[in-house]
């Protein structure tokens, strides 16, 4: 006959089992829960009691349990693993002081990384998530709000604060483009040069991140603006806003023309830069005509200095490393192999004519360029980092470089985890609005990554799983929970942090 009983856990509390049967040391148990207090202990009891009875008449145990009323109502689910461990770091990076303890912003930044959808589609995600949603009119009426330029300056200044930026500290710059499912151009939304190749209007997205890829500023361009225009104006209004005189700025070189070089530096601003190597440089040739026939070693350093004189357009000293790499001279090499082979094909006529760098075409003539081709064979391996630091070592500059793959990273995550194209948006303000809670998530997102060692979806998933639920008993209130595993315990031990 089963009966309940109860045991003391190792944390102190006292757990309320069923024991449906007991044979020869064998025990088939169901645990019901555990509770700290004799109320919910006693309400614990009851659920077991009337469990047992399986709906017959039974005698009143004093907590408000009716005879044969069935099941006990839930009162509420929560995911409250996931939420509070969101909403926590959401309140530690002060997005919560910075937006005046808004709410609505809040749960849609929670909305964007449980599972990221539609406006509508966002309410029902805070209504699984156990979360009490905003009114459809509601969200909409706060939308502009955060769109607004000085919401946006106050996160950026948490982010900052974060951060710990200084003037020594390393700024990685980025863009990338979000399209838009419409034929139709508005001034904002228009087509431009494309990162996946899409004909349908866009925007221009630019990022500012710190050395960490922790996202730290983003700014919205039309379409059709120009990769190097974007730069400047999102340097200028961070600095503006922070109150910095100096920042260093790391970017690569398919951002930087001559001309936007020439503005950084006038700017006053230090910058690390990836450099386009259009001819081979006198130090590279030297070391071949030094060199001939040998392979430069994997990891080899030419220095090139360029002081700052009266005579120079530079204000301050710069100096250009040139790096070469065995692995990318593998595949450089292996790249103008097949484009040579190609082209002598064409120029035999066995291949019809395409683009082809080194294909000449004078009229009808068609002939391989083997200057280009040497030139090309020579470079291969080679990569430019320019810098204006103050005494800088090519250690320091190349591996602040190679952090650039944190703010790809960033760009990566924004746009498949927290689906960053705002394809439900069509107003700018809208836009902006949206662009302003992706940037949010995306800070909270990079920190629970950071500290979990998980990626944010896996963390999500994982999550997600585990609720709270409350039972009404009577009089009493009977919270339960599915127990955590030890993997998910650790990592929300660890998203805590120090706090």
């Amino acid at each position: 006959m089963a009966y309940v009983r109860t045991v003391k856990t190792a944390s102190g509390a006292t757990a309320v089992q069923i024991v449906h049967s007991s044979r020869r040391g064998s025990r088939d148990i169901e645990h019901l829960g555990s509770a700290h207090d004799s109320a919910a202990v006693a309400a614990l009891k009851a659920v077991a009691a009337q469990r047992i009875a399986g709906g017959q008449e039974e005698l009143d145990l004093g907590v408000g349990v009716a005879a044969g009323s069935g099941p006990l109502p839930i009162t509420s689910s929560r995911m409250s693993h996931l939420c509070d461990a969101v909403i926590g770091v959401y309140d530690e990076l002060g997005f919560a002081t910075a937006a005046d303890g808004d709410q609505v912003f809040r749960d849609l930044v929670l909305a964007r990384i449980i599972e990221p959808t539609s406006k509508l589609g966002s309410l029902r995600v805070l209504g699984e998530a156990g979360i009490d949603p905003m009114s459809y009119p509601t969200l909409n009426r706060r939308l502009p709000v955060y769109a607004e330029p000085d919401w946006r300056r106050r996160l950026a200044a948490a982010c900052a604060a974060h951060a710990r930026l200084g003037p020594a500290s390393l700024l990685l710059y980025d863009v990338t483009t979000l399209y838009f499912e419409t034929d139709k151009a508005d001034g904002f939304r228009e087509p431009g040069f494309s990162k996946e190749r899409r004909l349908e209007p866009q925007i221009t997205v630019g990022l500012l991140t710190d050395a960490s890829g922790f996202p730290l500023q983003i700014e919205a361009f039309e379409g059709n603006k120009a990769e190097t225009a974007t730069m400047m104006p999102t340097l200028r209004a961070f600095m503006a806003a922070h109150q910095l005189d100096d920042i260093t700025v790391v970017a690569d070189a398919g951002m930087i023309s001559a001309a936007k070089k020439q503005a950084i530096e006038a700017a006053g601003l230090s910058f690390i830069l990836g450099e386009k190597i259009p001819t081979v440089p006198y130090l590279i040739d030297k070391w071949h005509n030094d060199n001939p026939d040998q392979t430069p070693p994997d990891g080899l350093i030419l220095t090139q200095p360029y002081p700052a004189n009266a005579k120079t357009s530079f204000r301050r000293s710069q100096v250009v490393y040139y790096a070469y790499s065995a692995d990318r001279a593998r595949r450089s090499l292996r790249g103008i192999n097949e484009q040579v082979a190609k082209a002598e094909k064409v120029v035999a006529g066995t291949l019809s004519v395409k683009r082809n760098r080194f294909v000449t075409l004078k009229g009808a003539d068609k002939s391989v360029n083997r200057d280009l081709e040497a030139k090309a064979r020579r470079l291969a391996g080679w990569k430019a980092y320019a810098t204006n630091i103050t005494a800088p070592t090519p250690e320091f500059v190349i591996g602040s470089y190679h952090q650039l793959w944190r703010i790809e990273k960033s760009f990566r995550m924004s746009k498949s985890d927290l689906a960053a194209r705002p394809i439900f948006h069509r107003t700018r303000d809208s836009i902006d609005a949206h662009l302003t809670i992706v940037f949010a998530a995306l800070a909270v997102t990079r920190v629970i990554e950071e500290r979990s060692g998980w990626s944010i979806k896996k963390f999500v998933t994982t999550a997600r799983r585990y609720r709270t639920i409350e039972i009404q008993a009577g009089e009493h209130t009977i919270t339960a929970a599915d127990p955590l595993p030890n993997d998910l315990h650790e990592v929300l031990t660890a998203i805590r942090g120090p706090h």
